[in-house]
């Protein structure tokens, strides 16, 4: 059965419907990037609070700005904005059907329609998950590239901008000179001071075009930090399939662990939902909860991506059922990262990591160690290096980070250690393949990537672990040097 608003009274009755009349919502967030992880994770935060018969005049207006974009639109508004979610505990699936989107704006290489969505005095917030890699940020410097080509061309021709922030500042100059308010931009991706980058973002696109907007941007327009945690796997065949049981037929079903968490800064100048009453965590403290969840969560699936794939590892709970590769993880996890991890009034960091490894090793989601792979370039500068940087600093062990990055040295080489070859994987990755061609003999090419490494990539100590490792995973294998790096 196609999902249909007139249908949900037919469902399979194992599926849970949303509890509220969807004629009743109109939106008051518009949302860029209507990825798996937005669906699970904010728009389920929303369903249920329309559930409490809260607060319906928030709903979500889906929005894009890549032509790619179009085919999410095309799904959702197909079934009505609806989407199907489902829980995957170890003891069974939980589906449920979520309502939280009333609309998805058209997407049009201007990005017109979505700057005219944005200016609606309706919209008072405008919520993103453009990915890690998605906020033009110069890894060398940390901050803001306003030399990138699609942020130059924003520039140049801000009337029809190219990417979100271009948008952002178009639909934000739109309401100034009508005399509203402006909407808060919340930023729901893993980015260390998201809010910050955010607002860096924007008002570096709007300083091209007029610096004096850019500092009325920086002056009157809320850019609240948060986290977000919600492991959610790649839709695939498997995942129509699962949706297919359930008698659904969905072509963009989600799947998702039943863990999910959110951390908000409580900057909403123009309101927003009561979304505390929801599990909603709003504190000053995010950023204690960003680095706990950064450096623990996302560095730890780094570590068991690049071991589990070259030991041959299919899924994360695979990967935390090979003795080497979960052995590997708590020890790095325990020797070099939770030491620069702050506790919070939820966990220690020890908690953290128990929860984590329990979450990684759930059998029923079937996150595969091919997307924890994916985007190395991008994903490394923000959840490993760091820790690498601090453990540098207070003269403590980076022996195993140092091997980490030499795993995915190797990984990005192209070839499994049977000489399979690893289909691309990252949006560098020819020139990625290449340079691991190289560094094969010369390590320090590797580090000589200023993008990834940063402020270490001149470091005479972590080069030379570096070195010894990446020799040695050539020599002997990835298993022979997680088994050394054990037993030291």
């Amino acid at each position: 059965m196609k999902l249909q608003d007139d249908r949900l009274d037919a469902l399979d009755p194992r599926i849970a419907r949303p509890a509220y009349d969807r004629a009743a919502l109109s939106h008051g967030i518009v949302h860029v990037g209507l990825g798996n992880f937005h669906r699970a994770h904010q728009a389920v935060y929303l369903d249920d609070l329309f559930a409490l018969g809260l607060d319906h005049d928030w709903a979500i207006c889906g929005a894009g700005v890549r032509a790619p974009d179009a085919k999410m639109r095309d799904a959702l508004r197909a079934q009505d904005c609806l989407s199907t979610v489902i829980e995957l505990a170890a003891d069974g699936t939980s589906p449920r059907i979520i309502g939280a989107m009333v609309d998805f704006v058209e997407v049009a290489p201007d990005n017109a329609p979505l700057i005219a969505k944005m200016a609606e005095p309706a919209t008072r917030i405008v919520s993103l998950t453009v990915t890690e890699g998605g906020y033009y940020v110069d890894a060398t410097t940390g901050t803001f590239d306003p030399t990138h080509p699609d942020i130059v061309a924003d520039g140049a021709a801000p009337e029809a901008p190219r990417t979100v922030f271009g948008a952002i500042v178009a639909a934000l100059r739109a309401r100034r000179d009508a005399g509203l308010a402006p909407f808060t931009v919340m930023s729901c991706d893993n980015i260390p001071g998201n809010g910050h980058v955010t607002r860096d973002a924007v008002a570096g696109t709007a300083r091209l075009q007029d610096p004096e907007f850019a500092d009325w941007i920086v002056a009157n327009v809320a850019f609240p930090n948060g986290m977000v945690d919600r492991i959610t796997p790649a839709t695939g065949d498997g995942e129509r399939a699962l949706a297919a049981s359930f008698g659904l037929e969905d072509p963009v079903p989600v799947t998702c662990e039943p863990f999910r968490q959110w951390v908000l800064e409580d900057n909403f100048p123009q309101g927003r939902p009561a979304l505390e009453k929801v599990g909603v965590t709003f504190t000053d403290r995010v950023h204690d909860y960003e680095r706990m969840k950064i450096r623990i969560l996302n560095g730890g699936h780094a570590i068991i991506a690049y071991a589990g794939a070259l030991l041959g590892c299919e899924f994360a709970d695979d990967a935390m059922a090979h003795p080497l590769v979960s052995a590997f993880l708590r020890k790095v996890e325990t020797t070099e990262i939770l030491p620069h991890v702050h506790a919070v009034p939820d966990f220690t960091p020890a908690d953290y990591l128990t929860l984590i490894e329990g979450r990684f090793a759930n059998p029923a989601v079937k996150d595969t160690i091919r997307r924890l792979c994916l985007d190395g370039s991008n994903r490394q500068p923000k959840f490993i290096v760091p820790s690498i940087a601090d453990g540098l600093r207070a003269g403590v062990p980076v022996t195993g980070l140092a091997l980490e990055s030499a795993l995915w040295c190797r990984y990005a080489f192209g070839t499994f250690e049977d000489g399979t070859a690893i289909a691309p994987n990252d949006p560098n990755w020819d020139a990625l393949t290449a340079l691991a061609a190289e560094a094969k003999d010369q390590p320090e090419l590797w580090l000589g990537q200023r993008a990834v490494y940063g402020e270490i990539a001149g470091n005479a100590e972590f080069a030379g672990l570096f070195a010894d490792w990446l020799r040695l995973i050539w020599a002997e294998g990835a298993e022979a040097a997680i088994k050394i790096y054990l037993d030291a």
